[in-house]
Protein backbone atom coordinates (compact mmCIF):
# COMPACT_ATOMS: atom_id res chain seq x y z
CA UNK A 1 0.00 0.00 0.00
CA UNK A 2 1.21 3.07 -0.81
CA UNK A 3 -0.35 6.28 0.80
CA UNK A 4 0.19 10.03 -0.35
CA UNK A 5 -1.14 12.29 1.90
CA UNK A 6 -1.58 16.15 1.17
CA UNK A 7 1.67 16.02 -0.85
CA UNK A 8 3.15 19.55 -2.03
CA UNK A 9 6.33 20.53 -4.13
CA UNK A 10 7.04 23.81 -5.20
CA UNK A 11 9.82 25.22 -7.71
CA UNK A 12 10.94 28.92 -7.18
CA UNK A 13 7.32 29.45 -5.43
CA UNK A 14 5.68 27.83 -8.26
CA UNK A 15 3.57 25.04 -7.15
CA UNK A 16 4.11 21.42 -8.90
CA UNK A 17 2.21 19.04 -7.15
CA UNK A 18 -0.61 20.54 -5.16
CA UNK A 19 -1.73 19.10 -1.53
CA UNK A 20 -2.37 15.97 -3.51
CA UNK A 21 -3.59 13.09 -2.09
CA UNK A 22 -3.71 9.02 -3.56
CA UNK A 23 -3.85 5.56 -2.02
CA UNK A 24 -2.40 2.75 -3.87
CA UNK A 25 -3.46 -0.54 -2.37
CA UNK A 26 -1.16 -3.41 -2.83
CA UNK A 27 -1.58 -4.97 -6.30
CA UNK A 28 -2.61 -1.87 -7.88
CA UNK A 29 -1.51 -0.95 -11.36
CA UNK A 30 -2.56 2.59 -10.83
CA UNK A 31 -1.31 5.28 -13.72
CA UNK A 32 -0.50 8.52 -13.10
CA UNK A 33 -1.77 10.32 -16.55
CA UNK A 34 -1.50 13.68 -17.73
CA UNK A 35 -0.06 16.40 -19.92
CA UNK A 36 3.58 17.77 -19.85
CA UNK A 37 3.94 20.02 -16.55
CA UNK A 38 1.41 18.83 -14.66
CA UNK A 39 3.51 17.18 -11.64
CA UNK A 40 2.89 13.69 -12.79
CA UNK A 41 6.82 12.71 -12.53
CA UNK A 42 7.44 14.66 -9.53
CA UNK A 43 4.76 12.89 -7.32
CA UNK A 44 6.30 9.17 -8.75
CA UNK A 45 9.76 10.17 -7.70
CA UNK A 46 9.06 11.96 -4.11
CA UNK A 47 7.76 7.96 -3.49
CA UNK A 48 11.05 6.99 -3.46
CA UNK A 49 12.69 10.61 -2.04
CA UNK A 50 14.18 10.96 -5.49
CA UNK A 51 12.31 14.37 -4.75
CA UNK A 52 12.06 15.52 -1.01
CA UNK A 53 8.36 16.88 -0.70
CA UNK A 54 8.09 20.07 0.51
CA UNK A 55 4.66 19.02 2.83
CA UNK A 56 2.78 16.27 3.37
CA UNK A 57 3.06 12.44 4.62
CA UNK A 58 4.18 9.95 2.02
CA UNK A 59 3.85 6.01 3.77
CA UNK A 60 4.48 2.82 2.06
CA UNK A 61 3.29 -0.36 3.89
CA UNK A 62 2.49 1.97 6.83
CA UNK A 63 6.25 3.57 7.12
CA UNK A 64 6.68 7.09 6.61
CA UNK A 65 9.54 7.10 4.16
CA UNK A 66 10.92 10.24 5.66
CA UNK A 67 12.15 7.91 8.59
CA UNK A 68 13.92 5.45 6.14
CA UNK A 69 17.45 5.97 4.32
CA UNK A 70 17.24 7.09 0.88
CA UNK A 71 19.44 4.15 -0.12
CA UNK A 72 17.22 1.36 1.66
CA UNK A 73 14.24 2.66 0.43
CA UNK A 74 15.63 2.55 -3.10
CA UNK A 75 16.40 -0.73 -3.01
CA UNK A 76 12.97 -1.79 -1.95
CA UNK A 77 11.12 -0.25 -5.04
CA UNK A 78 12.52 -0.60 -8.35
CA UNK A 79 12.61 1.87 -10.74
CA UNK A 80 12.41 1.92 -14.73
CA UNK A 81 12.86 5.37 -16.72
CA UNK A 82 12.70 6.13 -19.83
CA UNK A 83 16.08 6.40 -21.04
CA UNK A 84 16.78 2.61 -19.15
CA UNK A 85 20.11 4.16 -17.22
CA UNK A 86 21.92 1.54 -17.97
CA UNK A 87 25.83 1.18 -17.36
CA UNK A 88 27.26 0.93 -20.89
CA UNK A 89 30.76 -0.39 -19.72
CA UNK A 90 28.55 -2.81 -17.87
CA UNK A 91 27.10 -6.40 -19.00
CA UNK A 92 23.58 -6.99 -19.49
CA UNK A 93 23.83 -9.60 -16.31
CA UNK A 94 26.16 -6.83 -14.37
CA UNK A 95 23.74 -4.23 -14.95
CA UNK A 96 20.61 -6.12 -13.65
CA UNK A 97 22.60 -7.99 -10.76
CA UNK A 98 23.33 -4.10 -9.25
CA UNK A 99 20.59 -3.98 -6.42
CA UNK A 100 21.19 -7.75 -5.44
CA UNK A 101 24.81 -7.43 -5.07
CA UNK A 102 24.16 -3.85 -3.29
CA UNK A 103 22.27 -6.19 -1.16
CA UNK A 104 25.17 -8.44 -0.60
CA UNK A 105 23.62 -11.53 -2.17
CA UNK A 106 25.66 -14.73 -3.12
CA UNK A 107 26.84 -14.74 -6.25
CA UNK A 108 25.03 -18.23 -7.33
CA UNK A 109 21.94 -16.44 -5.99
CA UNK A 110 22.87 -13.51 -8.25
CA UNK A 111 23.36 -15.09 -11.36
CA UNK A 112 19.88 -17.64 -10.83
CA UNK A 113 17.70 -13.95 -10.72
CA UNK A 114 19.37 -12.91 -13.67
CA UNK A 115 18.62 -15.75 -15.66
CA UNK A 116 14.82 -15.58 -14.30
CA UNK A 117 15.10 -12.27 -15.42
CA UNK A 118 15.79 -12.58 -18.74
CA UNK A 119 13.82 -15.54 -19.75
CA UNK A 120 10.68 -13.69 -17.79
CA UNK A 121 11.32 -10.88 -20.30
CA UNK A 122 12.58 -13.77 -23.62
CA UNK A 123 15.85 -12.66 -23.93
CA UNK A 124 17.95 -16.14 -23.90
CA UNK A 125 20.30 -16.00 -20.77
CA UNK A 126 22.72 -17.80 -23.06
CA UNK A 127 22.89 -15.38 -25.58
CA UNK A 128 22.28 -12.06 -23.65
CA UNK A 129 24.24 -12.24 -20.35
CA UNK A 130 27.19 -10.75 -21.82
CA UNK A 131 26.24 -8.79 -23.89
CA UNK A 132 26.53 -4.75 -23.28
CA UNK A 133 23.83 -1.97 -23.97
CA UNK A 134 24.88 -0.75 -27.10
CA UNK A 135 24.27 -4.17 -28.40
CA UNK A 136 20.86 -4.53 -27.52
CA UNK A 137 18.19 -3.23 -29.60
CA UNK A 138 15.87 0.30 -28.00
CA UNK A 139 13.33 -2.22 -27.16
CA UNK A 140 15.84 -4.89 -25.69
CA UNK A 141 17.38 -1.91 -24.01
CA UNK A 142 13.77 -1.37 -22.21
CA UNK A 143 13.25 -5.00 -20.98
CA UNK A 144 17.00 -5.04 -19.34
CA UNK A 145 15.88 -1.21 -17.54
CA UNK A 146 12.78 -3.24 -16.55
CA UNK A 147 14.21 -6.32 -15.63
CA UNK A 148 17.30 -4.53 -13.63
CA UNK A 149 14.23 -2.78 -11.72
CA UNK A 150 12.73 -6.14 -10.83
CA UNK A 151 16.00 -7.47 -10.02
CA UNK A 152 15.44 -7.68 -6.03
CA UNK A 153 11.95 -8.58 -5.78
CA UNK A 154 10.82 -4.95 -4.91
CA UNK A 155 7.40 -5.16 -3.20
CA UNK A 156 6.97 -1.68 -5.24
CA UNK A 157 7.58 -0.51 -9.12
CA UNK A 158 7.87 2.99 -10.10
CA UNK A 159 8.15 3.52 -13.86
CA UNK A 160 8.14 7.14 -15.66
CA UNK A 161 7.49 7.03 -19.14
CA UNK A 162 9.55 4.20 -19.67
CA UNK A 163 8.43 3.00 -23.41
CA UNK A 164 8.29 6.86 -24.92
CA UNK A 165 11.33 6.41 -26.37
CA UNK A 166 10.86 3.46 -28.61
CA UNK A 167 9.23 2.90 -31.65
CA UNK A 168 5.56 1.96 -32.00
CA UNK A 169 5.90 -1.60 -32.84
CA UNK A 170 8.42 -2.63 -29.90
CA UNK A 171 6.02 0.19 -27.32
CA UNK A 172 3.05 -2.55 -28.01
CA UNK A 173 5.21 -5.33 -27.32
CA UNK A 174 7.07 -3.82 -24.11
CA UNK A 175 3.10 -3.09 -23.15
CA UNK A 176 1.69 -6.72 -23.48
CA UNK A 177 5.32 -7.73 -21.95
CA UNK A 178 4.49 -5.19 -18.87
CA UNK A 179 0.92 -6.39 -18.78
CA UNK A 180 1.84 -10.30 -18.34
CA UNK A 181 4.34 -9.16 -15.92
CA UNK A 182 1.97 -7.93 -13.65
CA UNK A 183 -1.02 -10.53 -13.77
CA UNK A 184 1.87 -12.87 -13.31
CA UNK A 185 3.40 -11.43 -9.91
CA UNK A 186 0.63 -9.57 -8.54
CA UNK A 187 3.13 -6.65 -7.95
CA UNK A 188 2.43 -2.71 -6.76
CA UNK A 189 2.46 -0.22 -9.96
CA UNK A 190 2.97 3.17 -10.57
CA UNK A 191 3.51 4.39 -13.74
CA UNK A 192 3.78 8.02 -15.66
CA UNK A 193 2.27 8.21 -19.29
CA UNK A 194 0.99 10.96 -21.49
CA UNK A 195 -0.63 8.59 -23.71
CA UNK A 196 -4.15 7.60 -23.03
CA UNK A 197 -3.98 4.59 -25.24
CA UNK A 198 -1.08 3.20 -22.85
CA UNK A 199 -3.44 3.84 -19.95
CA UNK A 200 -6.11 2.03 -20.61
CA UNK A 201 -4.33 -0.75 -21.75
CA UNK A 202 -2.15 -0.86 -18.77
CA UNK A 203 -4.12 0.40 -15.80
CA UNK A 204 -6.56 -1.23 -13.28
CA UNK A 205 -6.80 2.52 -12.07
CA UNK A 206 -5.97 6.12 -13.66
CA UNK A 207 -5.20 8.95 -11.93
CA UNK A 208 -5.65 12.19 -14.49
CA UNK A 209 -3.93 14.91 -13.21
CA UNK A 210 -3.76 18.58 -14.17
CA UNK A 211 -1.95 21.83 -12.46
CA UNK A 212 -0.50 19.29 -9.77
CA UNK A 213 -3.87 18.24 -8.99
CA UNK A 214 -6.17 14.91 -9.35
CA UNK A 215 -8.92 15.99 -10.88
CA UNK A 216 -10.28 11.92 -11.20
CA UNK A 217 -9.73 8.67 -9.74
CA UNK A 218 -11.62 6.06 -11.88
CA UNK A 219 -10.38 2.32 -12.98
CA UNK A 220 -10.73 2.68 -16.98
CA UNK A 221 -13.81 1.64 -17.94
CA UNK A 222 -15.47 4.33 -15.74
CA UNK A 223 -13.48 6.62 -16.34
CA UNK A 224 -14.53 6.68 -20.28
CA UNK A 225 -17.75 6.19 -19.17
CA UNK A 226 -18.34 8.92 -16.08
CA UNK A 227 -15.85 11.93 -16.75
CA UNK A 228 -15.87 14.06 -13.72
CA UNK A 229 -15.52 16.93 -16.19
CA UNK A 230 -15.15 18.83 -19.35
CA UNK A 231 -11.09 18.37 -18.52
CA UNK A 232 -11.20 14.72 -18.34
CA UNK A 233 -13.79 14.28 -20.93
CA UNK A 234 -11.45 16.52 -23.25
CA UNK A 235 -8.36 14.25 -22.28
CA UNK A 236 -9.68 10.92 -22.65
CA UNK A 237 -11.29 12.29 -26.28
CA UNK A 238 -14.58 12.77 -27.23
CA UNK A 239 -14.19 11.12 -30.53
CA UNK A 240 -13.31 7.39 -31.00
CA UNK A 241 -15.00 7.20 -27.03
CA UNK A 242 -16.39 3.49 -28.41
CA UNK A 243 -13.07 2.11 -29.55
CA UNK A 244 -11.88 2.85 -26.00
CA UNK A 245 -14.46 1.41 -24.17
CA UNK A 246 -13.78 -2.14 -26.07
CA UNK A 247 -10.30 -1.54 -25.56
CA UNK A 248 -10.65 -1.97 -21.75
CA UNK A 249 -13.12 -4.67 -22.12
CA UNK A 250 -12.37 -8.46 -22.19
CA UNK A 251 -13.97 -11.05 -24.84
CA UNK A 252 -14.18 -13.48 -21.58
CA UNK A 253 -17.09 -11.21 -20.13
CA UNK A 254 -18.71 -11.58 -23.08
CA UNK A 255 -18.52 -14.36 -24.94
CA UNK A 256 -21.10 -17.16 -25.49
CA UNK A 257 -20.07 -20.64 -23.88
CA UNK A 258 -22.53 -22.81 -25.38
CA UNK A 259 -22.27 -22.03 -29.37
CA UNK A 260 -19.12 -22.55 -31.50
CA UNK A 261 -17.38 -21.22 -34.34
CA UNK A 262 -14.96 -21.62 -37.64
CA UNK A 263 -11.68 -20.29 -37.75
CA UNK A 264 -8.81 -19.62 -35.64
CA UNK A 265 -9.98 -18.73 -32.10
CA UNK A 266 -9.25 -15.25 -30.39
CA UNK A 267 -7.80 -15.99 -26.53
CA UNK A 268 -10.50 -15.08 -23.98
CA UNK A 269 -8.08 -12.27 -22.51
CA UNK A 270 -8.26 -10.86 -25.61
CA UNK A 271 -9.83 -7.00 -25.57
CA UNK A 272 -13.08 -6.59 -27.09
CA UNK A 273 -11.33 -4.13 -29.63
CA UNK A 274 -9.16 -6.93 -30.78
CA UNK A 275 -11.74 -9.13 -31.99
CA UNK A 276 -13.75 -6.63 -33.44
CA UNK A 277 -10.37 -5.91 -35.35
CA UNK A 278 -10.41 -10.27 -35.81
CA UNK A 279 -13.48 -9.51 -37.22
CA UNK A 280 -12.78 -7.29 -39.82
CA UNK A 281 -9.94 -8.73 -40.96
CA UNK A 282 -11.87 -12.01 -41.61
CA UNK A 283 -15.29 -10.53 -43.00
CA UNK A 284 -16.84 -12.61 -39.99
CA UNK A 285 -19.61 -11.82 -37.30
CA UNK A 286 -18.38 -14.25 -35.16
CA UNK A 287 -15.20 -15.99 -33.65
CA UNK A 288 -14.27 -18.74 -31.96
CA UNK A 289 -12.81 -18.41 -28.31
CA UNK A 290 -9.75 -19.91 -26.68
CA UNK A 291 -8.54 -20.52 -22.99
CA UNK A 292 -4.82 -19.75 -21.74
CA UNK A 293 -4.50 -23.69 -22.89
CA UNK A 294 -5.63 -23.22 -26.28
CA UNK A 295 -8.90 -24.98 -25.24
CA UNK A 296 -12.13 -23.47 -26.98
CA UNK A 297 -14.47 -22.27 -24.36
CA UNK A 298 -17.24 -20.39 -27.09
CA UNK A 299 -17.47 -17.81 -29.02
CA UNK A 300 -17.83 -13.90 -29.09
CA UNK A 301 -20.23 -12.19 -31.79
CA UNK A 302 -20.69 -8.62 -33.20
CA UNK A 303 -23.87 -8.25 -31.76
CA UNK A 304 -21.86 -8.71 -28.40
CA UNK A 305 -19.66 -6.04 -28.78
CA UNK A 306 -22.19 -3.64 -29.83
CA UNK A 307 -24.50 -4.56 -27.07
Amino acid sequence: MIELDHITKRYDGRTVVDALSLAVPTGEFCVLLGSSGCGKSTTLRMINRLVVADAGTIRVDGADVTGLSPELLRRRIGYAIQSTGLFPHWTVADNIATVPRLLKWPEPRVAQRVDQLLELFRLDPAGYRRKYPHQLSGGEQQRVGVARALAADPELLLMDEPFAAVDPITRDALQGELARLHRATGKTIVFVTHDIEEALRLATSIAIMDKGRIVQRAAPPDLLEHPANDFVRDFVGRQGLGLKLLSVRRVADHLRRDETAEGEPVPQDASLRDALSAMTARHADRLPVADAAGRLVGVITLADLVR
